[in-house]
């Protein structure tokens, strides 16, 4: 039977859909595969389904799932050069036309033929097949059958458990790491955004705060500036910005002509390359290069006692409310200061309110237990509590849908979190049999 000249991707992504509800699946080398969790759909660079869980012979996989009419399109495509693609644990196609394909670490990569499994009806593109297939999950729709009262408890429950984790792993660090230090590493990650959150950190650790404000100590705001961002983009590996960057080039080049001549290397061996960073497809708004200048200015803009108690004392003297919450997201907004093209902020109100909500109070409840202050705890908590929703990402989209509730119901920043929590401690564990969600009797 011939391949249809028209088959799409797309099709070939429906297809899947419909399959993955199948049990009995195996892979080309006959390998016995169940699908646990297909994953979310991804909108950034990547495979076609992100944080998938399949069992593959009696071993669990967990990671990405990528989708092809043909197998050698994975080679076609350049899948096997990009590092992006080395997350991924499944290759599914219509049709197995070559050996397994590998990933640029060298790892090779399970592919499951549609083409044994599916009627003739799928070679005419997928027209016949109908509207994409439902998740097969315990969860799935679960939003139609629970009253708003219960969902809205198991949200802001899981919602309160991820702030809870948050506050954990910011007491390990603090059990080691100075106060400043570790607030400073996790605005940095945050800075990241998805795609740069690692050499962020990496970043923040070979760059510490310390180090960074005794470099500065006695300039002028100019200077200051001027110290802050040759170091942090020297050691990026970003000084002068590569061409990747050019979105986000200097409109002044005498200033990075200056940022350059500040910028000294005793130790080439500590620059970080800058293949560590993400600048393909990267909005401006979201580029390493300017997220360090925002970082250097928020430096500048509490250097007097320090980015530490800044944040401490912000949090003590704020009360929930639209002008509190107006007041936590604008100390942490970078306007643009004139040395970079375009108007755009450095730090916009989006990314601030998302480091408000996932770095500083839960820090700074976190920051209560080692100075003693339960009342501090307390404030963070009600804060994060009565926050309003945040800008809605990917994860959170893709849970609503699957649990099927409305936007009404999900109308906090603590909901949103729970999506997030049942997502990543749940959904992408393989972990149904332990969701409150996956458990909830459906009607008969």
């Amino acid at each position: 039977m011939r391949l249809a000249a028209n088959l799409t991707e797309t099709a070939v992504v429906n297809m899947w859909q419909r399959l993955a509800l199948n049990t009995d699946l195996t892979t080309e080398t006959g390998q016995p595969l169940r699908v646990i969790y297909a994953g979310r759909v991804n909108d950034e660079h990547g495979a076609d389904f992100r944080d998938a869980v399949v069992t593959i012979g009696r071993i669990m996989n967990k990671g990405d799932i990528e989708i092809h009419v043909r197998s050698r399109d994975w080679h076609t495509h350049g899948h096997h050069l990009d590092p992006f693609y080395n997350r991924v644990i499944l290759q599914v196609v219509w049709r197995h036309d070559r050996t397994p394909v590998t990933l640029q670490n060298g790892r090779s990569v399970p592919t499951l033929a549609l083409d044994r499994y599916l009627p003739a009806a799928s070679y005419l593109g997928g027209s016949q097949l109908g509207p994409p297939a439902t998740p097969n999950t315990p969860c799935c729709q679960t939003g139609h059958h629970l009253s708003d009262h219960c969902a809205a408890e198991l949200l802001d429950t899981a919602g309160e458990q991820r702030f809870a984790a948050r506050v954990r792993r910011f007491q390990t660090e603090l059990a080691y790491t100075a106060g400043s230090q570790v607030l400073y590493q996790a605005i940095m990650t945050a800075l990241g955004y998805s795609r740069n959150k690692a050499p962020f950190l990496e970043l923040a650790q070979r760059v510490p705060l310390a180090d960074l404000e005794l470099l500065a100590r006695g300039h002028d705001r100019e200077e200051y500036l001027a110290q802050q961002q040759a170091r942090l983009l020297g050691t990026a590996g970003l000084l002068p910005p590569p061409r990747q960057a050019e979105a986000v080039r200097y409109t002044n080049k005498q200033w990075l002509n200056k940022l350059e001549k500040l910028w000294n290397v005793p130790q080439p061996a500590a620059v970080m390359p800058d293949s560590a960073w993400q600048l393909f497809k990267v909005r401006p708004g979201n580029s390493p290069v300017r997220r360090m200048a925002a970082m250097s200015h928020l430096l500048l803009r509490y250097r007097q006692g320090g980015l530490l108690l800044a944040m401490i004392d912000l949090v003590r003297e704020t009360n929930p409310g639209n002008q509190g919450y107006r007041r936590l997201r604008e100390a942490l907004v970078v306007a643009a200061d004139g040395h970079w093209s375009g108007s755009q902020t450095l730090l916009g109100s989006e990314r601030a309110t998302d480091i408000v909500v996932n770095v500083l109070l839960p820090f700074v409840a976190a920051w209560s237990g080692i100075i003693d202050q339960p009342e501090l705890e307390r404030k963070a908590l009600a804060l994060y509590e009565h926050h309003p929703k945040l800008a809605t990402n990917s994860v959170a989209r893709h849970m609503a849908s699957q649990l099927g509730l409305g936007r009404r119901l999900i109308n906090s920043a603590r909901r949103q979190q729970g999506l997030l929590h049942l997502y990543y401690t749940r959904c992408t564990q393989g972990r149904c049999h332990v969701c409150p969600l996956g458990r909830t009797p459906k009607p008969a």
